[in-house]
Formats: structure tokens, C-alpha cells, sequence
């Protein structure tokens, strides 16, 4: 009884995974059905494209990008490459208005033909596409030797649409900006030259100071990843180069890369809302919008830092304070709190003590004085105030000097008050503020008690009313 039961069960789990087996294939036969094309893109090493204009050809290289072959020889935009690839290797059906067309010119077929090479394929595909359907925007379409009329998907529309340029490589400029170690730039009002030194750039001419590091790699970005509109030229010539004012250009941007010592050339002429360009690194003369122009017009005062220290206040272990003969050191324990080293040894205010810190970190320059100049003239001879400023180190064997700012002569009229970092020969006149959070004495930092706090609130309350 046992043995015809489990035959019996047996018997029906074959006809229900059989039942299943059935269902997958028919409703992968009718996947099928509704792709025009079921392959898969990276296995796509060939691509003709038919525009109805022009025939555009693409090949991969040994590294796998796209190189267009034919009508010219140049990089492709792997971007779009590829999405024609995808598109039309795996294409789908919308919907089948013939199974059995006698005649597809009267859906305009073929205005444009897609024809793929893969490389496990002895025989290439080849699409046939034809006019829009004014209903829905898709496209009538069939295979080659099927006579099957097919609506395939309206998105395809961008893709079918592209020209020779729109799938040729538009930043043909581009070089590793991270490797730049020297910039020129000459303009009819305007030259500067900076270097990089230990992952900081610093302007050379026509002042020594330290530049903005995002301004300088804003502009490296932009050179690097300018993109052609339009191809001038293939193969530039003295007479081109002239004929497009580049002999003469608007701007000239020379770069040093550590590799062999290379140096790489930018000429750059305005053009109304364009920039005509070209480079040492290529032949062709190219047509770019001139969102470039912002950083190549920035004046010397907007290349440099204008922040007095680099620093971050939540990583400093350390400060110390010399207002005349007087000296007092504080440091942060372990906890995060902020106790004074000399002249006492108490706990100070930590809410004090890192305002005054955030106060340092955040001092930008309302004005640059660069030599030559007399300290004695900014009282910096013998500055009022020498601050200290100590970051904390991940590594034992991490040494720097600390953050030394030395504070000179005060315009209270101006509420400015002239600083120098010991680090730059160059001085900041900056807003006076801060030294409003400056201690005249380490009282003013030790924390109160709790009755000392309430009379100190007291005491400034009393002094607001009057």
C-alpha cells in the first residue's frame, strides 16, 4: 500500500515539474517572439551604422574601446558606441503589424541599417530600420532576410539620430591632472606661473604665495576635460593655425608633467561664444563652449589662499598663547577636554577655548601686503600676540612645526588688524574680531565654578543695562 502511494506521488511530481518545464518554454519561446534581436552587447566587436547620410563604422581595439574606422579614423565615444551596441543587440518588439511583408517600402524601410558583427557569430545581424510611426513614435523595423515588420521602441530615437561627431571622443585633450607639476599661463593682461610642492601649489609670478588648490585643479579639471562641438581640423597646419588666430591666441597655457619632463601646450582663441583650440598633445584644431574662460580669466588675487593657516581646529592636541612676558599653554586630554599646562595647572573652558581655535582656523585675508615691506610698519617687529597652534598627528613619526601667527597693529577705525603666518614672508590684513575671543590672561579661560559662572552672568548683565 505504502509502495503504490509513493508511485502514485512520484507520478504526479513528474507531471507538475513537466508542467513546469512547459510553462519555461513557452514563455521563453514567447520572449523570443518579442525580441528582435536577443544577443548579448559584449560579444559585439563590429558595428555598422547606416544614417541615411553617411556610413559610420566601429571597431574595438586589443584594450576593447571603440575606434571609428570608417568614414576617418579616430576614437569613438565608448558611451555611445556602446549604447548602440546594447540597443540593437538585444532589441526589443513592441508590437508585429506583418508576420509576412510583401513589401516594406511602404514603411520606408530601410532609411537606416544597424548591422553587428559578433565574434561567436559566423554571420553578422543586420537591422533594417524605416520611417516613424506617427502614433506612438516607434519605429518600423525588420531583420534582414525575415519577413517579419516589427514596431521597435521609441528610445531608440537619440541613438538613431547621432551624427559622425555625436559618436566621436570629444575630450581628445585629456591628460592625468594629478601628475601636472608646473602651470603657465599667458594672456593679453594676465600671466601667472605656479608649482606644485608636496601636494600644495604655490604661485611663483608675479607675487610668491600660496594658491588656492581647488582654484588651480578647477582649472587643470576643465583644460583636461574639454570637449569638441566641432572638428575644425583632422590634421592641423601652419596655415590653419594662423587662419584660426591660434599663432596669436588669446590665452597660452603651458603645463610640465613628471613624465621625461613633458611639457604640454594649450592655445586657446575666443571666438564669440566659442573657443577655438588645440594642444601639442593632438593634430586637431576643435570648437569648445567657452565654460573654460571662468578659470582661465581669474585675476592673481583670486588664485591665492586666502586663508591665513590650514588647519582643522578639531584636530588640534595643543595651543599656546604669548601676549608680551606673559605665557600660557593648554592642552586637550584624552577625554576631549582642554586643561592649562603653565602658568597653572587648571581645567579650562572648552567652549572657550575652541571658539578662539575655530576663530583661527576660519581668518581669511581681506587684503594681501607682499614685499618688500618693514615688519616695524605693522608692528610685527614685536607683535602684541604670538599664537601657537598644535595638530595632532596619526603617526608617531608625522613632525611638523605648529601653526605660528603673529598679530600686529590693529585699525580699530577699520576694525582690521594685520597678521603674519611664520610660514609665508607675505602679511593678512583681516577682520579684527577674533581677538575679541583672546584671553588677556588664563583666568579668563579657567572654568568657573558653578556660583562663579552665575556671578560672571551677573556681572555682564549689570554691565549690559548700563
Amino acid at each position: 500500500m505504502k509502495f503504490k502511494t509513493t508511485l502514485i506521488l512520484l507520478v504526479v511530481f513528474l507531471v507538475l515539474l513537466g508542467g513546469v518545464f512547459l510553462i519555461q518554454h513557452l514563455e521563453k519561446g514567447k520572449k523570443e517572439q518579442n525580441k528582435l534581436v536577443a544577443l548579448s552587447p559584449d560579444n559585439a566587436e563590429k558595428i555598422v551604422f547606416n544614417t541615411g547620410k553617411e556610413t559610420i563604422a566601429f571597431e574595438k581595439d586589443s584594450k576593447g574601446n571603440w575606434m571609428i574606422s570608417q568614414p576617418l579614423q579616430a576614437q569613438a565615444d565608448n558611451n555611445e558606441v556602446n549604447r548602440l551596441a546594447s540597443d540593437f543587440s538585444d532589441l526589443a518588439v513592441e508590437r508585429v503589424v506583418e508576420e509576412e511583408a510583401s513589401n516594406p517600402k511602404k514603411y520606408e524601410i530601410p532609411q537606416k541599417e544597424v548591422t553587428l558583427h559578433f565574434k561567436d557569430r559566423e554571420q553578422p545581424v543586420k537591422i533594417l530600420v524605416g520611417s516613424k510611426n506617427a502614433l506612438d513614435n516607434t519605429f518600423f523595423a525588420k531583420r534582414e532576410k525575415e519577413p517579419r515588420i516589427v514596431l521597435i521602441p521609441s528610445r531608440l530615437s537619440s541613438v538613431l539620430e547621432n551624427t559622425l561627431v555625436d559618436f566621436r571622443k570629444k575630450d581628445i585633450f585629456s591628460f592625468p591632472t594629478n601628475e601636472v607639476q608646473k602651470i603657465t599661463l599667458q594672456a593679453q593682461d594676465l600671466q601667472w606661473k605656479a608649482v606644485k610642492k608636496e601636494n600644495q601649489w604655490f604661485l611663483q609670478q608675479p607675487v610668491e604665495a600660496l594658491a588656492q588648490k581647488s582654484v588651480i585643479q578647477s582649472l587643470l579639471s576643465s583644460l583636461s576635460g574639454l570637449k569638441a562641438e566641432t572638428f575644425l581640423t583632422e590634421e592641423k597646419t601652419e596655415k590653419e593655425i594662423k587662419n584660426y588666430f591660434l599663432d596669436n591666441p588669446t590665452y597660452k597655457v603651458q603645463l610640465i608633467l613628471p613624465v621625461e619632463n613633458q611639457k604640454v601646450e594649450f592655445l586657446l582663441q575666443e571666438k564669440e561664444e566659442k573657443l577655438v583650440a588645440t594642444t601639442s598633445l593632438s593634430p586637431k584644431i576643435i570648437q569648445a563652449e567657452k565654460t573654460l574662460v571662468s578659470d582661465l580669466t581669474k585675476k592673481v588675487n583670486e588664485l591665492r589662499e586666502k586663508e591665513v593657516a590650514s588647519f582643522y581646529s578639531w584636530g588640534t592636541k595643543k595651543l599656546a598663547i604669548q601676549r608680551g612676558e606673559q605665557k600660557f599653554v593648554l592642552s586637550k586630554d584624552e577625554e576631549d577636554n582642554w586643561n592649562f599646562r603653565s602658568p597653572v595647572q587648571k581645567k579650562a573652558d572648552k567652549n572657550k577655548v575652541e571658539t578662539f581655535i575655530r576663530k583661527i582656523e576660519n581668518l581669511e585675508a581681506e587684503e594681501f601686503i607682499d614685499l618688500p615691506l618693514e615688519l616695524k610698519d605693522y608692528g610685527l617687529d614685536s607683535p602684541q600676540v604670538k599664537i601657537q597652534v598644535f595638530e595632532e598627528k596619526k603617526k608617531e613619526e608625522e613632525k611638523s612645526p605648529p601653526v605660528t601667527i603673529l598679530v600686529g597693529k590693529e585699525n580699530k577705525d577699520e576694525n582690521t588688524v594685520v597678521v603674519k603666518n611664520a610660514r609665508f614672508d607675505y602679511l593678512f590684513r583681516v577682520d579684527s574680531e577674533f581677538l575679541e575671543n583672546l584671553p588677556q590672561s588664563p583666568e579668563d579661560w579657567v572654568q568657573k565654578t558653578g556660583e562663579k559662572r552665575r556671578e560672571e552672568k551677573t556681572t555682564q548683565g549689570k554691565r549690559k543695562e548700563k
